[in-house]
């Protein structure tokens, strides 16, 4: 069962698109650290990958051979029609047969080789993506909150999915290619060279022009297929993002303007992939132009030594295969150059995540046993920047089964505050106590354990509405599901969805309306029933009447719990035990609502602005 969440997107391909685009991968900062790490991170699997490399060399080694047999083959028949002509003898067929016999043993030979190579470099590539996922699954839960709201998740799931792909797909082709041609290059050479030293002199000298003239050209394509990456990454964002809010678009009559951005990066596109095409395409033509050249210098030099007597006819066949054989290992080598780029800076990018700081553990953390649901802060100071504090240095402290309402301007300071009770990020200074225990002295796990919480931002993932409501407590029967929901007043609006409580959600959660994802949530808190509850602004996204009921469930729900409410609409709390006023960072006023009222201070204020509106 997978687990999605509903990402907000903006309309339009500007800035605020939440991914990148695949495979738009750049040369690594650190590369041979990159390759050390990665090398290191193979090791398990090294014997597989030095047995493929092994058979890859020897599959080359033994097709090096395939062109000097068949040209044995065609000069014994050469020479056989030419002694039948001469009246001297015949065509011995049975010693062509044996050579094209030995030549299809080798060629079966190279083709197993090869199929066990491509299986090794296949499993071991596999096996480090598997156990790459594994690490970055398990890093995901141990990064500081802080990353990921610094870090766009399209970013996170990049490392997960492509970079991740990136360094599987290229390990067999790496280590097989490099040492094959290698293997392959010395190989032809050797074997030319016991043909014709003259024939060879011609290849070495002309042929390496060629790769010369290719590496080029192909350092200077990568820098638009770089940009084609980056440009289809931000087409696709903007045609994703365009479907997803085109309501929003419409509503506000853009559609020009996104029509015209998508008209300038499409032409962006179209004018590097043209560029990038015309240059790739221009090296299979550069190749054949000095292969061909050889191939000329080769028959007509050969041709000349073979009149002399000094060269068979065989062996200018046998010459002529080798220098295409020569020919090939260089041309991929180059391009094995850009694979082993891409290869180590997929690889940094992996192995930066997995390098992130971790959220630090006390060792042998506490149980945290039974709760009371006393919680104090106590000079409680934090700032996402230090430098720059958010929390001020305020104490106060909430008695079991109290009902705490937070309210304040934006940015005064509440989301702040749950976040540091739920552990999210820990104070700069100060604590904050549970029952007279710091909550730092536990395990994050533990720490949240009794807390239930409803956000404004619901989520929920691609399942059933009875297995989304059950994450609440996964152990818990569909009879108590179904109560829970009931409580929540969202039994009704579930029994009348299509399939009822085992209607599937999808993985955009569009097919419910926001105040129907709302209402599941709560249910998912009500099933929890923890000790602890936090509703940050738990009734934002429905109507009034269902708001009214929701109220009528949530102070059921909170009797005889500790509760945290953030709170917008200031009607919603005024029966709470406890309401703190924050304002930049710090607790300006508390009390009851009519204790607050009587004040005639900043709660007041913002209580009538708000009746005033109504």
């Amino acid at each position: 069962m997978s687990e999605n969440r509903k990402q907000e997107r903006r309309p339009g391909g500007g800035p605020g698109r939440g991914h990148r685009g695949m495979g738009a991968v750049e040369k690594a900062k650190d590369f041979k650290g990159s390759m050390r790490r990665l090398m290191k991170t193979l090791s398990p699997w090294r014997w597989q990958l030095r047995a493929a490399a092994l058979l890859s060399a020897l599959s080359a080694a033994i097709t090096i051979f395939g062109p000097k047999v068949l040209g044995n083959a065609t000069t014994e028949i050469f020479t056989g029609v030419m002694r039948k002509v001469q009246g001297t003898g015949s065509i011995d067929f049975a010693a062509i047969a044996k050579t094209l016999l030995l030549l299809m043993g080798l060629y079966l030979i190279s083709t197993l080789f090869s199929h066990i190579m491509y299986r090794l470099g296949t499993d071991a590539g596999n096996k480090l993506a598997r156990t790459m996922r594994q690490d970055i699954g398990e890093k995901i839960h141990r990064v500081p909150l802080g990353y990921y709201e610094k870090s766009t998740v399209g970013d996170v799931l990049s490392r997960v999915t492509n970079d991740v792909d990136s360094v599987a797909q290229h390990i067999n082709t790496v280590f097989t290619e490099v040492l094959s041609g290698i293997a392959t290059v010395i190989g032809v050479a050797v074997m030319m060279l016991t043909i014709s030293p003259l024939l060879t002199l011609v290849v070495v000298l002309v042929v390496p022009l060629s790769t010369l003239l290719i590496g080029l050209i192909f350092k200077k394509s990568q820098k638009f297929f770089r940009a084609q990456q980056e440009l289809l990454g931000d087409i696709s964002g903007q045609v994703e993002e365009s479907y997803a809010g085109h309501e929003v678009v419409q509503a506000f009559r853009q559609e020009e303007a996104s029509v015209a951005s998508f008209e300038e990066k499409s032409e962006r596109l179209y004018n590097s992939n043209w560029k990038s095409q015309f240059l790739s395409g221009l090296m299979q033509p550069i190749m054949q132009v000095f292969s061909n050249l050889a191939y000329l210098l080769v028959v007509v030099l050969g041709a000349a030594q073979a009149a002399a007597g000094r060269i068979a006819v065989g062996d200018i066949l046998a010459f002529i295969q080798y220098v295409r054989s020569f020919t090939q290992p260089l041309s991929q080598m180059a391009q094995v150059v850009g694979q082993v780029q891409t290869m180590a800076a997929a690889a940094e990018r992996v192995f930066a995540f997995l390098d992130e700081e971790e959220e630090i553990e006390p060792e042998n953390s506490p149980v945290i046993g039974e709760v009371v649901g006393r919680v104090c802060f106590e000079d409680l100071v934090f700032g996402y920047d230090p430098a720059k504090p958010v929390i001020k240095g305020f104490s106060v402290c909430v008695q079991p089964g109290q009902t705490c309402a937070i309210v304040g301007e934006t940015g005064s300071g509440k989301t702040t505050l749950v976040k540091l009770l739920m552990r999210f990020y820990d104070p700069q200074g100060g604590s904050i106590t549970l029952d007279g225990k710091d909550l730092r002295g536990f395990s994050r796990q533990e720490a949240r354990k009794p807390f239930g919480m409803v956000l404004q931002d619901t989520w929920l993932f691609s399942g059933s509405i009875m297995e989304n409501i059950r994450y609440g407590r996964p152990e818990a029967t569909d009879e108590e599901v179904i109560q829970a929901a009931k409580h929540a007043h969202a039994d009704h609006f579930i029994r009348a969805l299509p399939g009822g409580y085992d209607m599937v959600i999808n993985e955009e959660a569009d097919n419910i309306s926001a105040g129907q994802k709302q209402l599941l949530t709560i249910a998912r808190a009500v099933l929890a029933d923890k000790p602890l509850l936090i509703l940050d602004e738990a009734t934002s996204n429905v109507d009034t009447l269902t708001e009214k009921r929701i109220q009528d469930a949530m102070s059921f729900l909170m009797q005889g719990r500790t509760s945290f409410v953030i709170a917008h609409r200031l009607s919603t709390i005024k029966e709470a035990d406890l309401i703190l006023v924050m304002h930049d960072g710090n607790i300006q006023e508390m009390g009851s609502h009519d204790d607050l009222i009587a004040k005639g201070g900043r709660y007041k204020a913002l209580y009538e602005s708000q009746f005033e509106e109504t």
